[in-house]
């Protein structure tokens, strides 16, 4: 550190949160050519541009390792919903979903069409979709799993059944395009009627293409409901056949039969972890969403409708109200609003304390940007858990919230320039009030933006301030081999 040297910015007399988990300390933080260059103690450093940052948290950028942007980071590059929550990497290409490898000759089927018409999917190799969205010069930056989803819809003549020995060749060579252009991993969503049919073995197939290259498997196993030890075993056993890190996607145990079930699950996914690295992910809120299906509807849990193409008006009802209007039961009415979206409360508030304490949980926000009423947790799912969860509940400390935010999703992904504060990393930053940090989006009103978030930085260029996007756009693509040798 040189005393005498002036920064081109410097964030001064921060209580710093470094990512690590470790107690917080004051100090200055100074920024040289979007990287970290300096840490010192308070007013110690000098900087053209000057943060007064006394009273104040900064942390690393948060990142959000669930999220279905895909389409939203062309469409919608400054990415306010979460900008606004201190994000600055999102990992797209979750559950099985992603907008490429395919060039679309038919309108993408469920839960595809959750990202995107037939004329979103049009990039038949991932290098282009990359490319595409460096152009597009987003907010964030992204990285880029490959669904699983996704290459059957391209490949396989029949998703009812596996793929035979000619396509899951087809499907490995597009894998293995995606990754060499610096995809980051494989995710699948076997939940999901393309990928029901697929054997665990052409998932270790493809998943071995992934851990070859040092890349991840997340999962959005196949059963979240009675079967959900099982799934969970599949989904790890593929790991371990396949030598990947696996990372369960949106960790739950889904309806009232399973409430209460999470200690049970925790305590496998321990067990496992002995022999085999597993994450997991998980959002803080007590509902999922995702498309409206007949077969999800059991009369029982509330179901609130977050789009339809037939019935665009009842976006944002309950699905019991719709059908007490339309004189029917609930599944008839979800199979007059198809295709549709919808919010499920399938959880229980005692499960979701019970994952978001565990030690590798990593924060997602799973949000679906395209709905006409999304779910809040687009907009609020990284202040809830920093408000609510650990300042009001005190589920965790402060440092360890933000750890889950930060180091332990940027060490999970590979991404060695994120996720801390320290000289040569990434100047991707966030300040923030731990006494007035809170979501503000609620199932009534989603579209919220957060309170308490003072500024946030992307590649040392202030992103957001007060609440109000800046219109600086410094994000870029995350590639794999670049971030895995920091460069």
């Amino acid at each position: 550190m040189n005393p005498t040297r002036e920064y081109e910015l410097v964030v001064a007399d921060a209580r710093i949160y470094d990512g690590s988990g470790g107690p917080a300390y004051r100090g200055d933080v100074a920024v040289d050519g979007g990287r970290i260059a300096a840490i010192g103690a308070p007013h110690t450093l000098r900087g053209r541009l000057r943060e007064d940052a006394h009273g104040l948290a900064l942390a690393p950028g948060f990142i959000d390792v669930h999220t279905h942007d895909d389409r939203a980071v062309l469409d919608d590059p400054g990415l306010f919903n979460k900008l606004s929550q201190g994000v600055t990497t999102v990992i797209a290409g979750n559950c099985g979903i992603s907008l490429a490898p395919w060039r679309a000759d038919r309108e993408p089927p469920a839960p595809l069409s959750l990202i995107g018409g037939r004329e979103h999917f049009r990039f038949d190799r991932f290098a282009d979709y990359l490319d595409a969205v460096d152009a597009a010069r987003p907010a964030v930056n992204v990285a880029a799993l490959v669904g699983h989803s996704t290459l059957r819809i391209a490949e396989v003549a029949d998703l009812s059944r596996p793929a035979d020995e000619a396509e899951l060749g087809h499907m490995r060579a597009r894998l293995r395009e995606a990754l060499d252009a610096g995809a980051i991993g494989l995710s699948s969503g076997l939940f999901y009627r393309p990928s029901q049919a697929a054997p665990n073995s052409e998932v270790i197939a493809l998943a071995a293409e992934s851990g070859a290259r040092g890349g991840v498997y997340a999962s959005h196993i196949r059963d979240e409901y009675d079967g959900v030890l099982d799934a969970l075993d599949e989904a790890i056993d593929a790991g371990v056949a396949a030598r990947t890190p696996v990372v369960l996607s949106h960790h739950k145990c889904a309806g009232p039969a399973n409430w209460g079930r999470s200690a049970e699950t925790l305590a496998r996914i321990d067990q496992r972890r002995r022999s085999h690295w597993v994450g997991l992910d998980a959002y803080p809120y007590t509902a999922g969403s995702t498309v409206l299906d007949p077969d999800y509807v059991d009369g029982v849990i509330r179901v609130l409708v977050s789009w339809s193409q037939p019935h665009p008006q009842q976006a944002g009802r309950d699905l019991a109200e719709i059908a007490a209007d339309w004189g029917v039961d609930q599944k008839e009415a979800a199979r007059r609003l198809h295709p549709a979206g919808a919010v499920y409360f399938q959880m229980r508030e005692d499960d979701v304390r019970r994952v978001l304490a565990h030690d590798r949980t990593m924060i997602g926000s799973d949000g679906l940007p395209h709905d006409a009423h999304p779910h809040p947790r687009l907009w609020g799912a990284f202040p809830r858990v920093l408000g609510h969860y650990c300042r009001d509940e005190g589920l965790f400390h402060l440092a360890e919230a933000v750890r889950r935010m930060t180091s332990l999703s940027a060490d999970c992904f590979g991404l060695k320039r994120r996720g801390r504060i320290a000289p040569g990393l990434a100047a991707d930053l966030v300040l923030f009030d731990p006494a007035t940090i809170a979501d503000r989006a609620s199932y009534a009103e989603p579209r919220q933006a957060a309170a308490g978030i003072r500024a946030v930085w992307v590649d040392g260029a202030c992103a957001l301030r007060d609440a109000r996007a800046t219109g600086e756009r410094r994000g870029r693509t995350l590639r794999r081999e670049e971030e895995r040798h920091g460069r």
